[in-house]
């Protein structure tokens, strides 16, 4: 899957740069310029009714690990799990907003009910299934660090998750969110631990090509301690509880 990732080229029609990672064939488009739906569909500010080139990767990605292997796996630790926030009560994007402020959650997106308890089962699973937790690391948006707070019991604000405060983004500016968020994606987590990030799509896709959708969905990384990490696997908030 994905190895070490280069700089970011060509420019996107759609609400966010489309990243093209140099060494890898994972492509990308769309994002958090717009969440879509009610669902928690789309990236965060809106998309169109055809896949963007981040969406249809995300389609069809393939799980090298499912069921018990997966748990086996993240028992004995050394993975990064990336969370999109749960989901949200209204869809815009409000980064671009010149009235949002960090400090304000008032002035945000907020996770609706459904988000609440999404984030509340993920953390009942990882729980019951014993899955060894160590850092968790979120943006400075009220949603991200919410969803890590009602699922882990805590969170770390890291504000290279955040997004640049734009709807649509140049190639330099998608460039700039990928060497943001590719520090915390190649970290390998300290002995038989797992880092949990919970962040946002257009940093994700940024990174890997992949614009995770619906909201609630994670995806498991594994570094390789060379500055490359492998995806294995997705997963929405109700398949934690079923590992």
């Amino acid at each position: 899957m994905v190895a070490a990732l280069g700089a970011c080229t060509d420019a996107s029609d759609d609400v966010s740069g489309d990243t093209e990672p140099v060494t890898e064939d994972v492509a990308s488009e769309g994002g958090e310029g717009g969440e879509g739906g009610e669902g928690g569909e789309g990236g965060e500010g809106g998309e169109g009714t055809e896949y963007s080139k981040g969406e249809q990767a995300n389609a069809d990605f393939q799980d090298q690990l499912g069921g018990a292997e997966l748990l086996t796996a993240l028992k004995e630790g050394g993975h990064v799990i990336y969370f999109r926030h749960a989901q949200t009560e209204r869809d815009y994007a409000d980064q671009a907003d010149p009235s949002m402020s960090l400090d304000d959650c008032e002035t945000q997106r907020k996770l609706n009910d459904v988000g609440i308890q999404q984030s509340k089962d993920i953390g009942v699973a990882f729980e019951a299934k014993a899955i060894p937790v160590g850092d968790v690391i979120s943006s400075d948006y009220c949603r991200a660090w919410q969803t890590a707070d009602l699922a882990f019991g805590r969170h770390e604000k890291n504000s290279k998750l955040n997004f640049l405060p734009f709807e649509e983004y140049t190639d330099a500016q998608v460039e700039e969110m990928q060497a943001n968020v590719m520090p915390l994606l190649i970290a390998v987590p300290d002995s038989g631990e797992n880092t949990v990030i919970v962040g946002h799509d257009d940093i994700f896709e940024a990174a890997t090509g992949i614009y995770p959708a619906p909201q609630g969905l994670a995806y498991v990384l594994t570094p390789d301690g060379a500055g490359g990490f492998e995806l294995v696997a997705n997963m929405l908030p109700e398949e934690w509880a079923d590992l």
